[in-house]
Order: C-alpha cells, then structure tokens, then sequence
C-alpha cells in the first residue's frame, strides 16, 4: 500500500478497511485478517494495525471477539456511508465551493459536467 503524507497511517489503513466493507470484499459478520496478517499484507508495524482496528472498533464498524479476531459490525456499511456523507458534506464540499469561487466556474457547468460523468457511468451494480 502506498501512504500519503496528509493523513496518518493507521487512518489510510482503516480508510482502506472500510472502503473494503463497502466494496463488499468484507461483509457483516465476517472476520478480518489477524492484526499480524493484515499488517504483513499492508507491509506496516503490527502496532500501527492495531491502532486502525481499535479505531475502527471505536467507530463501531468492527467489533473484538475474544480469543477470535475481528469482525465486521452488523450495518457497518450504512455506518461509514454515513460518516463519509457528512465528511463529505462539511469539508469536501466547502473546498469545491471555495475553488469554484476562485476560478468563476458557476453551478450551472458543475451540473453539465456531472450530467456528462453520470452517463459515462454504468448502472450501479454493474462493473466497468
């Protein structure tokens, strides 16, 4: 995997877990790699790892069974949905708004350009 400087790891790492959850490569329930795996895997410290799974766990998208391993929380999808939505809504937002401000570009174009991105897209649930 390969880290950018913005953000600290261990948050890239649980950006990358969740967008797997969401992707479905993880579903509700299902156990994640042991910490020593997933770490191998990202090629990171075991401690950073640790550090994505109990931020995860805080966040309520991953739960701990003792002894076992970690598992993906029931509705952990529709969780980080919603937390990338607001994210999404309070920070994303306002820099677009910002930078089309600053360069002139009114909504009136965005709207074009993503009617024009919308039908290069294929139907949700269908891949490329």
């Amino acid at each position: 995997m390969e880290f950018k400087g913005q953000q600290p790891i261990y948050l890239q790492i649980a950006e990358l877990i969740c967008s797997q959850i969401q992707e479905g490569t993880y579903a509700e329930d299902d156990r994640l790699p042991s910490v020593r795996e997933y770490a191998t895997q990202v090629e990171v410290n075991v401690n950073t790892l640790v550090r994505s799974y109990d931020w995860l766990s805080q966040q309520g998208i991953i739960y701990n069974r003792r002894g076992l391993g970690y598992y993906v929380s029931p509705g952990a999808a529709g969780c980080i949905a919603t937390q990338r939505r607001q994210r999404f809504f309070q920070h994303t937002l306002p820099e677009v708004f910002a930078s089309m401000q600053t360069l002139g570009i009114g909504i009136g174009e965005v709207t074009q350009a993503y009617v024009r991105y919308a039908q290069d897209m294929p139907p949700a649930g269908e891949q490329q």
